[in-house]
């Protein structure tokens, strides 16, 4: 196995990294921030660790220390899927966390792993300030979520054997997808399905429970699967796999705090956003480098594939989502009108 330094920062920074953290005595409020991914340092190892570090450091120059925050990466305070659960409860102040990770509490926030409906990174930064993101806002306020900072990320499909491109590629094939409507798709391709989080699709590849796991570049990278994989197809350009995961704040806790904190925590989480889309296409042009260092063949995605795919999301995923709530069929709606 090849190390990068990457890679030894991931292993090496699993512990909480304390960032501003201050002593007993102090009056300041400490904000716990939970994520799946490799730990790193502020300026090097995977930007969603990355973002998270520098969130903290504004956030308490903003606040002049009212604010502090303790980074825990590599699920290293709390199970992956446990924390969105969390922070409804306001038992977790903060996550990075993949939104369709929660499409078990709350079945609308599927739509940020929708296959074929966003496609581009242009296409997904509509969506904040557009009226999906407008009603996506208000329906996770009512299950005790905020998002300060909207990030999308494009991901690709490592595979231990032939490269999944076409829906024809995925016949027979065990398949990761990342979220429910994702597997929906491709079981009508007819790929058999394994759902797990992100951070565990090494030891699946490894053990031969899938065959391929669609995931963004970024964790491509970080999670090392070049080292199983035989072919890559890489996002850039197009994806019909774009996933939104955003920085998440607990309601409760985010309700209990001055006013002047809480803008300070939207404003520092907004501007981190331009910083998020730059480290996601950074990460699929690196992926594609990774990969093909360590002998996968990397292919691309093309329009014809594409149109392929998003006509099976069409007949399945979509109109599952649909169907499950009013709430559900308006977002997709709304979405679709985002070109």
């Amino acid at each position: 196995m090849t190390l990068t330094r990457r890679h030894v920062l991931a292993g090496s920074l699993a512990m909480p990294a304390l960032i501003g953290l201050r002593g007993a005595a102090s009056a300041g409020t400490v904000l716990k921030l939970s994520h799946q991914f490799p730990g790193g340092t502020i300026d090097e190892g995977d930007f969603r660790d990355r973002l998270c570090r520098k969130f903290a450091a504004e956030l308490e120059k903003r606040t002049n220390g009212a604010l502090t925050v303790q980074v825990y990466p590599s699920s290293s305070l709390m199970k992956t899927n446990a924390q969105f659960s969390a922070m409804r409860k306001g038992a977790l102040d903060m996550s990075f966390y993949p939104l369709p990770y929660a499409g078990g509490e709350v079945a609308e926030t599927n739509i940020g792993l929708m296959p074929c409906l966003v496609t581009t990174y242009k296409q997904g930064a509509q969506w904040k300030g557009s009226a999906v993101g407008k009603r996506l806002t208000a329906i996770l306020e009512e299950k005790g979520i905020i998002m300060p900072c909207w990030v999308w990320q494009a991901g690709g499909a490592a595979s231990r054997t032939t490269p999944l491109v076409t829906p024809d590629d995925a016949k027979g094939m065990k398949v990761r997808g990342g979220s429910r409507e994702m597997d929906l798709m491709l079981k009508a391709a007819g790929a058999a399905t394994l759902n797990i989080p992100s951070n565990e699709s090494y030891t699946a590849m490894q053990t031969g429970a899938c065959d391929a796991v669609l995931t963004s570049s970024t964790s491509l990278i970080s999670f090392r699967l070049e080292e199983l994989s035989k072919a890559l197809t890489s996002s850039r350009g197009r994806s019909f796999w774009f996933m939104m995961e955003p920085l998440m704040m607990s309601k409760p806790i985010f309700d209990g705090l001055p006013k002047d904190q809480q803008s300070a925590i939207m404003e520092t989480g907004a501007e981190l956003e331009a910083f998020g889309t730059a480290g996601a296409q950074a990460d699929d042009e690196q992926v594609e480098k990774t990969f093909a260092k360590a002998g996968a063949k990397v292919v691309a995605l093309d329009e014809t594939a594409l149109n392929r795919w998003r006509d099976i999301a069409r007949d399945t995923a979509w109109k599952d989502y649909a169907a499950r709530s009013e709430s559900c069929a308006e977002l997709l709606k709304l979405a679709q009108a985002i070109a």
